[in-house]
């Protein structure tokens, strides 16, 4: 019997193809073992809702994702499973998404009995501050950043909308701004309503109000970093007391393999 050396080669394509999908699994074992861990020692429920670049092909191609209303769908039937005087612990890592998956989160998280902590390790934008508006404590990194809930209509913010509409004359603006105009009041108002909704189960109305008015008004670019310290000088009830255990979990949501940042992963001290 003759020995085909293309075996080898079928072999080779065979374990290329398979070994994304066993680190795959053992990621997720490794995580499942860690958030398990971590609801022991905190007597709480914890979900993760977090947005990173995953290799998940043999080919390697990147996915990014967002938040939309597959993940609003598993949040909520987590909060389902979880009895009403359990705390909840929901680490929060995205750029934002779909804005009624969002609040639907939101309005759960809110309605919530127990406890409800969101840690935000490094970044919770737009539909993700919305998150966090649900919470009684809010963790921040020392250098996370929360962002600015005013809408955004395709490539355009609502806010810049309607000042094209006050700086120009109405027989200046063509039909399609006007209508745009008028989704942008629109969406500004429910935004708002929303916010004051959900933030008024912990802070007095009035509080809520000016909360609203100051993540809707346009007073930022919607990508505007904003800071614990900033986040606290609004009011929100943010803490910087990250644990240490929910930053070993966003190590378990790596990066594609090729990074633009290494450095050897060892604390370094000065001291001999």
């Amino acid at each position: 019997m003759q020995f085909d050396p293309t075996i080898f080669f079928w072999i080779f394509l065979i374990i290329i193809a398979i070994q994304p999908v066993i680190r795959q699994r053992l990621l997720e074992n490794a995580r499942m073992k860690l958030i398990a861990e971590i609801e022991k020692q905190r007597g709480s429920r914890v979900i993760l809702l977090v947005h990173r670049q995953e290799t998940m092909s043999f080919l390697g191609f990147p996915i990014m994702r967002f938040i939309d209303i597959h993940d609003s769908e598993e949040v909520l039937r987590a909060i389902h499973m979880t009895d009403d005087d359990m705390p909840i612990d929901i680490v929060v890592h995205t750029p934002g998404g779909l804005a009624i998956a969002a609040t639907q989160i939101a309005r759960a998280l809110s309605r919530h009995k127990g406890k409800v902590t969101v840690f935000v390790p490094h970044y919770a934008m737009s539909g993700g501050t919305l998150i966090a508006l649900s919470a009684d404590e809010i963790v921040m990194c020392e250098h996370a950043v929360l962002g600015p809930l005013d809408p955004q209509l395709g490539q355009f913010p609502a806010v810049s909308v309607l000042n094209v509409i006050q700086r120009k004359p109405i027989n200046e603006i063509d039909d399609n701004t006007l209508i745009l105009a008028d989704q942008a009041e629109k969406a500004i108002r429910q935004m708002k309503q929303t916010i004051i909704e959900i933030v008024s189960r912990s802070h007095p109305e009035e509080k809520a109000r000016q909360i609203a008015e100051k993540l809707v008004s346009g007073k930022w670019t919607h990508d505007y970093p904003i800071s614990a310290e900033e986040a606290k000088a609004m009011g929100l009830p943010v803490s910087t007391e990250m644990s240490k255990e929910i930053m070993l979990l966003m190590n378990l949501y790596p990066q594609p393999v090729r990074q633009s940042v290494e450095y050897i992963p060892v604390r370094k001290s000065s001291k001999v």
